[in-house]
Formats: C-alpha cells, sequence, structure tokens
C-alpha cells in the first residue's frame, strides 16, 4: 500500500474490519429483505395459511429476534467472543432462509423463520460490538455510519433484486428463498475475514461479570436514554402500516414495493453522512432531528392520501431511519464502559424491539377499531414528547478529540 493511501485511511478513521462489517450488513440485510414483499405472500397462497397465522409467525419472529439482542450483547461480554457469536448468528440466520423454501405447510416455514431471526438477534449485538472496537472512538460515527449505509444499502437491493427474479426471469415464489442464502452466505464470509483489534479482550472472566439485567450496566446516563428510547419507541410502529396506507391510496403493488425499496436507498444515502456529522457536531441533536422528522412524516401519513405526499413522506421516513439507526446505536457507546458495550447496545435494542412489538400491537388496533389515521397520530404523539425527555433527561455527553 502506498503511503498516500495510507494516510488517507488514517484521516478517515475507518480500517478494514470496518468496510468488512459494512458489507456483512449490506449481504444480510440483501438476503433479508429480498423476502419481505414475498414472505406473507407465500405463507397465505403458496401454503394457503390463515392471516392470523401469518400474524402469529411474525409476532413471534419479531420477539425471538429482539430478545437475542439483548442475551446476545451480555453473553458477548461474558465470553468475550464477539466474532465466534456472530459467525453463529450469521450462520443460522443464512440457513433459515431455505428451510422456509422447503415449507410444505406453515409449521416448518415458522421454524425456518425462527431460526432466521434467532440468527439475526445473535449477529446483530457482537457485530455492533466489533464496529465499535473497529476504531478509536472520535470516528465512531463515522464507523457505524459505514454500517447503517451497507446494511440499508442491501435492504434498497434485495426487494429490487425480489423483483428482478419474479418478473423478469419468472422464478417461482418458493425459489426467492433458495436464492436469498446465497447473499446470506456472502455475510458470514465477510465475518471470516474480520481481525478483531487489540484491546478487545479474549480471555473470559466469567466470575467478575454481572448477570443479564444486572444494575451494574445501568448507569444513570444509560438508564435515561432507554427511557427516552422507550418513550418514543411506544409510537413506532411497524413499516408494514406505511406500505399498507400507501397501497390503501391508490398506489400499485409493483410501485408500493419499489418506493418500499427507494425508502432503504435514502436510509442508506444519509446513513454514513448522519454518523460522521454526529462525530462533529454530537449525537443528541441529530436524535432530536430524528424525532421531529419522524413526527412529521406520521402526521404526513395521518392527515393525507394524496399519492404524491405520501411518496414524498416515504422517502423522508428513510432520511429518518438511516440517521436513528447510526446515530441512535453510536450514542450507546458513547455513554457506557467497554467491558459492557455489547450488553449495552443489545438491550437498547431489546427495548426498541419490545416498545416496537407494543406499538404495532396498538397501531393495528387503532387502525381496525378507530382509523388508518389513528396508529400515525399515535406515533407522532410519542415522537414529540421524545424530543424534550431527551433534551432535559439526557446530557450531551463530550468525547476527547
Amino acid at each position: 500500500m502506498s503511503m498516500a493511501k495510507l494516510k488517507k485511511r488514517r484521516r478517515s478513521g475507518l480500517t478494514p474490519g470496518s468496510y468488512l462489517l459494512a458489507l456483512s450488513s449490506f449481504f444480510a440485510d440483501m438476503s433479508t429483505e429480498m423476502l419481505y414483499p414475498v414472505l406473507p405472500v407465500f405463507l397465505t397462497d403458496v401454503l394457503k395459511t390463515p392471516v392470523e397465522i401469518v400474524g402469529l409467525v411474525e409476532g413471534l419472529a419479531t420477539g425471538v429476534q429482539y430478545g437475542m439482542q439483548g442475551v446476545s450483547g451480555w453473553l458477548v461480554d461474558r465470553i468475550h467472543r464477539p466474532k465466534t457469536i456472530a459467525l453463529i448468528g450469521f450462520t443460522l440466520n443464512a440457513i433459515g432462509k431455505p428451510v422456509i423454501g422447503l415449507a410444505a405447510s406453515w409449521p416448518l416455514a415458522l421454524a425456518g423463520r425462527l431460526i432466521d431471526r434467532f440468527g439475526a438477534g445473535s449477529r446483530s449485538t457482537p457485530r455492533d460490538a466489533l464496529i465499535a472496537a473497529s476504531v478509536d472512538e472520535e470516528h465512531r460515527g463515522r464507523a457505524f455510519g459505514l454500517e447503517g449505509l451497507g446494511d440499508n444499502g442491501g435492504a434498497f437491493l434485495g426487494p429490487m433484486l425480489a423483483i428482478l427474479l419474479l418478473y423478469v426471469f419468472h422464478v417461482d415464489l418458493r425459489s426467492i428463498f433458495y436464492f436469498a442464502f446465497i447473499p446470506g452466505l456472502l455475510a458470514f464470509l465477510m465475518i471470516v475475514f474480520v481481525r478483531v483489534r487489540a484491546g478487545v479482550r479474549a480471555k473470559s472472566d466469567i466470575a467478575s461479570m454481572p448477570a443479564p439485567l444486572s444494575g451494574t450496566y445501568f448507569s444513570p446516563v444509560y438508564r435515561k436514554y432507554l427511557l427516552v428510547t422507550a418513550l418514543f419507541g411506544i409510537g413506532n410502529s411497524t413499516n408494514a402500516f406505511l406500505i399498507l396506507r400507501t397501497k390503501n391510496a391508490g398506489v400499485p403493488l409493483f410501485a408500493t414495493i419499489l418506493l418500499y425499496a427507494f425508502f432503504n436507498l435514502m436510509a442508506a444515502l444519509i446513513s454514513f453522512p448522519a454518523g460522521s456529522l454526529s462525530d462533529r457536531i454530537g449525537r443528541k441533536k441529530l436524535l432530536v432531528l430524528c424525532f421531529a422528522i419522524f413526527a412529521l412524516v406520521y402526521l404526513g401519513f395521518a392527515l393525507s392520501v394524496n399519492v404524491a405526499l405520501l411518496a414524498f413522506c416515504f422517502v423522508l421516513y428513510g432520511v429518518y431511519s438511516g440517521a436513528y439507526r447510526a446515530v441512535g446505536k453510536t450514542f450507546v457507546t458513547d455513554i457506557v464502559p467497554q467491558e459492557h458495550r455489547a450488553s449495552s447496545i443489545g438491550w437498547y435494542s431489546a427495548v426498541i424491539g419490545i416498545t416496537g412489538f407494543i406499538a404495532s400491537a396498538v397501531g393495528g388496533w387503532l387502525w381496525t377499531n378507530i382509523s388508518p389515521s389513528a396508529p400515525f397520530l399515535y406515533g407522532a404523539i410519542f415522537s414529540v414528547a421524545a424530543i424534550p425527555a431527551l433534551l432535559y433527561l439526557v446530557p450531551e455527553i463530550k468525547r476527547e478529540r
């Protein structure tokens, strides 16, 4: 490597591990999002599964995924093997998809979906711990932004690839699950080549580690940040409501899937700049902006069925999604010690998942019993409430330059 390239890399603050971890997220999300538009159709049309069972499958899968993020984070801090745990997670994540494709009835599809989401939950937190350890502290936002770029880039290309396979090459729905194994395998290979930086402890010190959910992890600042995250999350329901609202406004299904893909593209494009900007101006300002954008988007979906406005709101939602994903987790790494970093990211993710599950359940009830606008008004109220809570409860963290 030339001296010029070496100096450029040092200025960027990123390492080869940062890029490999971003690529692992890129391929993993490509694999997952290939299935997002087709899984409900596969369950109902091919396997003849009742809609109630489809809800059960996705509800259990979500619970397993986010529960495992907390458990895997605690395990990383306990045995100090983030790469090993990540590799196991990426393996299960890849295997689960063809298992769904092999299903002749919904119980086997449920088993495959649980394997897939168990792997997704197991891999996410150790991967995040590796990202945080891959760079110096002053470049951490940039590293998480790069990972967000990879993650959301894969989420954009996944649906596009599914459309290509279905409408250009005319493959059947079942084959999509087999094709999804390929990027899942590539994601696993990216982790294989990651080198753990010096400073990430390799030896286990089990006796000194507290149990899961021990108060040792929960410093006052971290506890308050979890509270704000929960307050915001209790109104942050599933993206399926945005898709359904758009489709009900008269947008064809094909165009709705494309719009969802471009939402992910916007999230990919904004993630790295947002993470880099947070390194310079602080995480808290950008988190406030994320909450404000979310409120505006949800108000737009609540108050209008204009197709152009909904399309704009959907794409704007990608700005929120990409920035919040990068900055929210980075803030966790700022406020906890390294030895509890993986656990803290894991329980932060678990809070997002649990509150998101509650928000989705409440949102579904509001949609059915009040109006399709109600879930979005409900979400906007909680996002607005989270802004003063963040400003007054959580201090900005001063980081060394």
